[in-house]
This record gives structure tokens, C-alpha cells and sequence, in this order.
């Protein structure tokens, strides 16, 4: 594949809002656990450097300046030591600053201002850059429209959790498989509508000749099939306006809902 990433300036600006909350939870985080490891009493230097040391290899967002150990002299006694007592032991202790980088925050701006448009022509003479960044603008709404139908709540999807990179990627795969056969069906039933200039009613119950393929979904629900015995089916609940574009798509789709399918 020939991949083309697209800065856009709309989609930085979108995205400063998510950024900013996902930045300042992820350093408010940062901050709790740092203040929890200066908290925390050692037993020699080396092991406080070192939980410092694993600590600021973990920050995101934020860095440790300042970073100091400081001593602190215990004793076994309780009560009020005099100016002269030796101390029995000694504790140590991180102390230091935390701050927060712009880098992480303009890194994650840069990412989610751009996008991939990804084309299967790798030949540059069949179809400049341009060319694809063109096409892509122009039917770009007939993709956003069609992986939002995808995400709508009739199907559920947002009801899924998968933690596996790889069960989310397998179901993008299914999803963008669903919306070429979403896309494929609606497309085949307007093509068949207008040749046989016939129409299908909207939402509003007024003619169309473009209805989508979500609608006519939803239209077409209610239909049952009802099992006589073994063998014999029959389809209730099918009204006239159903009948007629299924004939227009075919012979095929007749038989689907007739019960010989």
C-alpha cells in the first residue's frame, strides 16, 4: 500500500481539548506518585537513587528537577533527643520538584492532526498524491457517514471491550468489512431505483430515490418467519413498499423473503 499522511489544521484544533484533559490527568498522576515516593524512607542512598532512578524512566508528561537525597537522623528513644545525642540510625529520603514538558503534549498534538489516507495504486503515473488527497475529499463525508452509522447504538459496538491490540485491530477489519457491504448494498439499491426510476420512502414517508441503506434497514424490520412443521416457512409482516424493491433488486432477494430462499 501507498500510505499519504495529511496534517490538518481543523483536526489540531480538535484535538487541543482532548489533549489538554488527557495531559492533565496523566501529570496529576505523575504528581500523586511522586509526592507518594518522597514519602518513603530508605536505608542507604544507593536504593533511593535507584526507586528515584526507575521512577523518572516511568514520567510522561512531567520531569524530576532538583532531585536531591536528603538525610535524616533517627533514634530508638522516644522523646526529645539533647543537641549532643548521636543519631541510632539514618533514613533517606527523595525530595526535588516536578514539572511538566510541552514536548509530550506537542508530539501528541502533532499525531492527532494528521491522518493516513492509504491507496492500493502504487503506481505514482496511474495516480499522483494529489490525486488521492482529491478523491478523498471528495467522497470523505460518504466515509465519516458510513463509520458513524457503524458506531451508532443499534449495533453495539460501543458495548465491546477488548483489551488485545490485536482483537481491535481484528474488529476494525470486521467493521471496515461491514461498511463496504453497508456501502456495496446501498449503492446497489439506489442504482436500482434510478435506472427503473422508481423511489422508496424516507423517514418523512416522502419519496426517494436515494434512501440509505441504514433506513431501509430499519424498515425492513418487524419481519418474521414463521416455521410450520419441518419444512414449510412462511414471511409475515411484509408490506407492499417491501415487496416492490425487492423485486427491483432481484430475483434472489425475492426468494430470501419468500420463504424458498
Amino acid at each position: 500500500q501507498r500510505w499519504i499522511v495529511i496534517y490538518s489544521p481543523k483536526a489540531n484544533q480538535r484535538a487541543q481539548k482532548s489533549v489538554n484533559k488527557k495531559i492533565f490527568d496523566i501529570t496529576s498522576k505523575e504528581q500523586k506518585s511522586f509526592y507518594s515516593i518522597c514519602k518513603q524512607s530508605f536505608a542507604c542512598e544507593a536504593d533511593a537513587r535507584q526507586v528515584a532512578k526507575k521512577f523518572a524512566e516511568t514520567l510522561q508528561t512531567t520531569t524530576i528537577n532538583d532531585m536531591q537525597i536528603t538525610i535524616i537522623g533517627r533514634f530508638n528513644r522516644k522523646g526529645r533527643p539533647t543537641q549532643d545525642r548521636q543519631a541510632d540510625y539514618y533514613t533517606y529520603h527523595i525530595t526535588g520538584n516536578i514539572a511538566s514538558t510541552i514536548a509530550y503534549r506537542n508530539n501528541m498534538l502533532r499525531r492527532k492532526g494528521c491522518f493516513i489516507i492509504a491507496t492500493n495504486q502504487l503506481d505514482y503515473s496511474a495516480i499522483t498524491d494529489s490525486e488521492v488527497i482529491e478523491i478523498y475529499t471528495k467522497d470523505q463525508q460518504k466515509v465519516e457517514r458510513g463509520f458513524r452509522f457503524l458506531k451508532d447504538p443499534m449495533f453495539m459496538v460501543s458495548t465491546l471491550f477488548l483489551k488485545s491490540p490485536k482483537r481491535i485491530m481484528a474488529l476494525m477489519m470486521v467493521m471496515t468489512l461491514c461498511l463496504l457491504v453497508y456501502s456495496a448494498l446501498e449503492l446497489r439499491i439506489r442504482r436500482v431505483l434510478q435506472a427503473n426510476k422508481a423511489t422508496f420512502v424516507d423517514q418523512k414517508v416522502k419519496p426517494t430515490s436515494k434512501p440509505t441503506a441504514r433506513w431501509v434497514f430499519q424498515f425492513f424490520a418487524g419481519i418474521h418467519i414463521i416455521i410450520v412443521g419441518r419444512k414449510r416457512e412462511n414471511i409475515s409482516n411484509i408490506n407492499k413498499i417491501q415487496l416492490i424493491l425487492l423485486e427491483l433488486l432481484g430475483k434472489h432477494y425475492q426468494e430470501l423473503y419468500s420463504g424458498t430462499g
